[in-house]
Parts: structure tokens; sequence; C-alpha cells
């Protein structure tokens, strides 16, 4: 059975970060380098050190209804946000890194009072232990449906996943067809690529803008998946550079509206507080599980918007029963963040086909 779960940071360590941030110091830009740009991080530094309220922000996320439950022997967080409306699917929300439940929460929001919504912590993130076999998505994705079914007794539920958790949430949808009655997915999936099928042109220029970035903009996925450790005693030891090398990427993948700050701290002090940054890394780090099954269960896809020129095609191959496509007109990487009330429409409008 699942327990309550609150969370308080004891004042001796938020002093001590006082302090640390007292000391800390933002270094020379590098012409030409790419990466977080120093002023912005001196401004976050500044916010975090002298304005930020982290008590405040504590308070907001802890109103929501936390719990823990053992799930195949992990110990694994969640919110769960009831008050659905009776004879309604319920939802579960999976994030990815470098994020949270906290970037859920809106999603949540938009959706309370329609559907009760479970949004677990990803093994290894934040209160949830590490898994005790390699971190896969098949392997998150049975937790999850043992979570709503066995644990939380919902016979039927949708699915939604971001980045790591868009994975998760496929194998969720593929893998167990018994309990997931439909997936709405942002980041749809590259199954057919990883499945080795012959692709179209307009697949093919999608891949191959799509990994034209990779070198640069994947140097932070190198370096989780073949020097966790290293990274993580580095990012560990310094609430400045596990300020840069997270808000790196929230700032660099979010739409054209960007992130106020506070959403930016918000999770860095996530991590911080719980000491998880290595071990979020294990996604990265551990060895890939198998592609992307074929999904049977009705599908809504929102392509999100850094993933603009993701072909409809794509999504036919991996899902079978497509029932709606489009691209979201804003936001970025982070649409349950950046996008709620869209997606929201879409979770809504397939749970009435697929209930």
């Amino acid at each position: 059975m699942s327990e309550p779960f609150l969370f308080r940071a004891p004042d001796a360590e938020l002093e001590r970060l006082r302090r640390r941030l007292g000391e800390a110091s933002v270094p020379e830009p590098t012409p030409g380098a790419h990466g977080i740009p120093m002023p912005v991080l001196q401004r976050l530094l500044e916010r975090w050190r002298d304005g930020f309220d982290w008590r405040a922000v504590e308070q907001r996320l802890f109103a929501h209804d936390h719990r823990v439950a053992t799930i195949e022997g992990t110990r694994i967080h969640f919110v769960h946000v009831r008050g659905g409306t009776r004879g309604r699917l319920p939802i579960v929300l999976t994030h990815g890194w470098p994020y949270s439940f906290a970037e859920m929460l809106p999603l949540a929001e938009a959706l309370r009072g329609e559907l009760d919504v479970v949004i677990p912590s990803l093994p290894g993130f934040l209160w949830s232990e590490p898994l005790d076999e390699p971190f896969t998505e098949e392997a998150v994705a049975r937790r999850w449906r043992s979570l709503m079914v066995d644990e939380l007794g919902y016979e039927r539920f949708l699915t939604y996943g971001e980045d790591v958790g868009a994975g998760i949430s496929d194998w969720l949808a593929g893998g167990h067809p018994d309990a997931v009655a439909g997936l709405v997915a942002t980041h749809a999936s590259f199954g057919a690529r990883d499945r080795g099928e012959q692709l179209t042109t307009d697949e093919t220029d999608f891949f191959g803008r799509f990994d034209a970035e990779g070198p640069l903009a994947g140097g932070y996925a190198h370096q989780q998946g073949t020097r966790p450790d290293t990274t993580a005693a580095a990012l560990l030891d310094s609430p400045l550079g596990l300020l840069a090398w997270i808000g790196e990427k929230l700032l660099e993948w979010a739409g054209d509206d960007g992130l106020d700050d506070d959403t930016v701290l918000t999770t860095v002090k996530l991590y911080w507080l719980t000491r998880s940054i290595g071990t979020s890394f294990r996604p990265y780090s551990d060895e890939r599980g198998a592609p992307h099954p074929i999904v049977d269960a009705p599908v809504a896809v929102r392509v999100q918007r850094r993933e603009q020129d993701y072909p409809r095609s794509l999504a036919e191959r991996s899902y079978r029963d497509l029932r709606s496509f489009s691209v979201l007109e804003r936001g970025g990487h982070f649409p349950a963040l950046e996008t709620p009330s869209e997606v929201a429409a879409a979770v809504l409008e397939l749970e009435v086909l697929a209930r």
C-alpha cells in the first residue's frame, strides 16, 4: 500500500546552500563557445541567492498529495491528483530529464476535475529509488502498470510522457494493452528507425535535420552516458555547476517565450536537495532496451515545436490507431509546462474515444 510522503528541507541544509551560493563565482565566457550564457547564469545565481523563496515553492508543491509505494522492490514517489469525474479514465504522466513531477503539474491542474492524474518520479530521480536492474523504458513501464493497476486500483488508464518519459509511455501502451486505453504523444515515437524499417524521403529528411544537431546539442547526453560518475561528482559538489548543467538544457529546449527564472530554480533546487543528479543519468548510461513497440491503442499526437517537421507517416508506423495528428503552435520541449491547455484538450478528446 502507498503511504503519504511529505518533504521539508532542513533549515541547516538551506543555510549551508546559502553560504555556498555566496561563495560562488561565474566564470568568464569563452569566446565563441556554446552553453549557458554567462550573463544568464549570473542572473540566475543572484536570484537563487537573494530572491528565490524556496519555502513558498515547497508549500505550493506539497499542496498536492504526495505518496510513496514499493513496486517490484523499488520505492517510487508519485503525486496523486484526485477528483476526476466518475466514470472517466485516469492518466499517468511521465517526465523526462532534466525535469521532474513539477513540470507536469500545470497539465495536471488543467485536467483537475476531469480526470484523476498520477505523476510518478522516474526511478533514481528525486525521492524515487534507482532500479536494481538496468534502467530501460520497458522496465519502468512495467512498474508504472503495476502502480496504476495493482497499487491504485485503476483497471484501465491513459498515458502521456515527455523526453525519456515518452519512450516509457510508448512501452506502457505497446507492452500493456490490457491496461492502457489510449496514449497522447507530444514527443512521438522514433521507433520505425530503431526497428530498421525503410524510411520515406520525408522521414529521412526529418532524421537528417534532427541528427545534424547531435554533435553540439547532444554533448550533455554523451557525457552523462559515458562519464556519469565523473560528471555527478562535479555537480554534487557545486550548486553553481548544477545550475549551469540543468539550466542550460531547460532554457535551450524551451520555446520562444522561454521559462521564468523561478521555474528553472525550482527544478535545480529539487535535484540539489535530493542529491539525485547522478542517479538521474541512468537512462543515458545504462544499456538500451528494445526499440519502441507498436501501439494498437488509440493515439493522439500533438508534435512539440522543436520537432515540428516530424512527419505523420512516421507516427503511423508506430501508432496503428492514430486518431489525430497536429503540431503545437507554440512552446518547446516541455508541452505539459508550456502549453498545458492544448495538451489537456488532446487528452480529454482522446479519453472520450478510448473510454
